[in-house]
C-alpha cells in the first residue's frame, strides 16, 4: 500500500522514510553471537562480512583494499581517483589534510579541483590492480559512467575479479543528444566479470538495472556525509525506503527472470553499526561504506573523508569532511570495540543484533519486524 500525502492542490508524494526512522523488534527467540554466521557470496565470490569498501580517495588506497580483503570484505579502489593519477599520492593526500579545517571553502574546492585535473592514466590502473592482486584477495574496480568506455578495456585486461559502476545517479536508460552514450546491458553482457551499480533510489530504475544483467545494485546516492546532492540537485531518497522499493525490484526481477537473484548493497549513509543493522533489516544484502571506514588508522584521507563529487569540474556538490580517526582498521570492523556509539567492532555490532533478534544468517534476517519511530526533526 502506497500512502500519499498532499503538499498542496496541485502535489502530493510518498511518506518516506530514513534509517533513522526505524527500529528492529526482538522476536521470541534469541541466538548466542557465536552461531550467527555473516557469510556473503556474490557470484563466485565469498566474504565473511557483508561490506564492501567504498570507492573513494579518503577510503581505500591499495592497502586498504588489501587490508580489507584479508579481513574478509570486499575493497574497492576508486579507478579515477588518485592512486591512478599519481606515481606516488601520498604527496597530495597529505597536502588535502592540510588544507583549510572549514567544510565549505571555494579556495578547497579549487585546489582539490586543481589536483584532479591530472589525467588518469592506463598504466597505473593496470599497476594498482596487480598490487592487489598479488596479495591474494579479490579485486575490484570502480569507474564512473562516464569513464568506463574509456578504460573499462584497460580495468579487464589488468584481471579484475568484480567490477563497479558507481555515479551519483546511473539508469539503464540514459539519452543523451551529443555523444554515445553507455549501453548498460550490451556492456555487461560483453564482460566476463560480475558488475555491480548504481546509485538507484527507487523500484522502477533498479528494475531496469537489474534487467541489464547486474550483479548488485548499489542504493542510494553514496558519498555519505561527504555529498551535498539534496542541497546542490534537490534529490533525496531516505534509505529506509530506498532499500525496501529496491528490495521488493529484487523479488519481482527473481520472478521475472525465472530465479535470477540480484544483490541489494546500500550505499551512503552508514555512519555506525545500528544504521548497517537497519539497512540489513530493510532488505540490503550488503553494505558499501565511505565515512564509517575513512575513521580508520589506514585510511589514506588522514581523518578527512571526500568523493568525486566534490572535484567535479563544473559542478562540484560535496564537501571534504572531518570524519576524525577511530582506531585501526581491524578494530574499526572486528573488534574488539573500545567504543560506545557503534563506530568500531561494526561487525560485533550486527552479529549481536542478529542473535538479539533470534537470526544465524544474513537472508533470514531480512525477514525481522521493524517499527517506525520517526526522529525528533525528521519530519
Amino acid at each position: 500500500m502506497v500512502n500519499e500525502i498532499s503538499i498542496g492542490m496541485a502535489k502530493s508524494g510518498r511518506r518516506a522514510w530514513a534509517l533513522d526512522d526505524v527500529a528492529l523488534v526482538p522476536s521470541r527467540r534469541t541466538r548466542s553471537p557465536r552461531d550467527v554466521s555473516l557469510d556473503w557470496q556474490i557470484d563466485a565470490y565469498t566474504f565473511s562480512m557483508p561490506v564492501i569498501g567504498a570507492p573513494m580517495d579518503s577510503v581505500m588506497s591499495p592497502a586498504t583494499a588489501i587490508a580489507l580483503g584479508r579481513l574478509g570484505g570486499l575493497g574497492v579502489l576508486n579507478l579515477e581517483g588518485l592512486w591512478t593519477r599519481y606515481e606516488n599520492p601520498e604527496p597530495v593526500l597529505e597536502e588535502i589534510a592540510h588544507l583549510q579545517a572549514k567544510e565549505v571553502s571555494p579556495e578547497n574546492t579549487r585546489r582539490l579541483q586543481e589536483i584532479y585535473s591530472e589525467p588518469v592514466k592506463a598504466e597505473l590502473i593496470k599497476a594498482r590492480l596487480a598490487e592487489i592482486r598479488e596479495a591474494g584477495v579479490v579485486v575490484s574496480g570502480s569507474l564512473t559512467p562516464q569513464r568506463t568506455q574509456e578504460f573499462y578495456q584497460t580495468v579487464v585486461d589488468a584481471g579484475v575479479d568484480m567490477f563497479v559502476i558507481r555515479g551519483t545517479t546511473v539508469s539503464a536508460e540514459h539519452v543523451a543528444q551529443q555523444g554515445e552514450p553507455l549501453n548498460l546491458k550490451e556492456f555487461i553482457y560483453e564482460l566476463d566479470v560480475p558488475v555491480i551499480v548504481g546509485g538507484a533510489a527507487g523500484y522502477t530504475p533498479a528494475l531496469h538495472l537489474m534487467r541489464t544483467g547486474a550483479a548488485g545494485v548499489l542504493v542510494g546516492f553514496g558519498g555519505g556525509s561527504a555529498t551535498t546532492t539534496r542541497r546542490a540537485l534537490g534529490i533525496r531518497i531516505p534509505m529506509a525506503t530506498a532499500i525496501s522499493d529496491i528490495a521488493a525490484a529484487r523479488r519481482d526481477y527473481l520472478d521475472e527472470s525465472g530465479g535470477r537473484y540480484v544483490h541489494v548493497i546500500a550505499d551512503g549513509g552508514l555512519g555506525s553499526s545500528g544504521d548497517i543493522v537497519k539497512a540489513l533489516a530493510m532488505g540490503a544484502d550488503a553494505v558499501m561504506l565511505g565515512a564509517t571506514l575513512a575513521r580508520a588508522e589506514e585510511a589514506p584521507g588522514r581523518g578527512w573523508h571526500w568523493g568525486l563529487e566534490a572535484v567535479h569540474p563544473d559542478f562540484p556538490r560535496g564537501h571534504r569532511t572531518q570524519v576524525g580517526t577511530v582506531a585501526p582498521l581491524e578494530e574499526v570492523l572486528v573488534g574488539p570495540g573500545h567504543h560506545t556509539d557503534g563506530s568500531s567492532n561494526l561487525m560485533g555490532g550486527l552479529r549481536h543484533a542478529m542473535a538479539s533478534c533470534g537470526y544465524v544468517d544474513l537472508k533470514s534476517f531480512q525477514r525481522v519486524d521493524v517499527t517506525v519511530t520517526p526522529a525528533a526533526g525528521s519530519f
